[in-house]
């Protein structure tokens, strides 16, 4: 291959990972943040677990 075309590949592949790069990172900073969403899926996670586990039975105290 002709080091001209060779050098010509390697400029339209750098371009095209170049505008690959940048679409990417618009669409990473384009999402909603989720803070609040997760604290509160964590916050009725927790709430479930409480709610889905037995409490222990105390035993009754011996009368004298």
């Amino acid at each position: 291959m002709h080091p001209e075309t060779h050098l010509a590949l390697h400029h339209a592949r750098t371009a095209e990972l170049r505008a690959q790069a940048e679409a990417h990172h618009l669409a990473t900073h384009a999402k909603p943040p989720h803070g609040l969403r997760t604290r509160l899926g964590w916050t009725l996670v927790e709430l479930g677990l409480r709610l889905a586990t037995p409490k222990p039975v105390l035993a009754p105290s011996p009368s004298s």
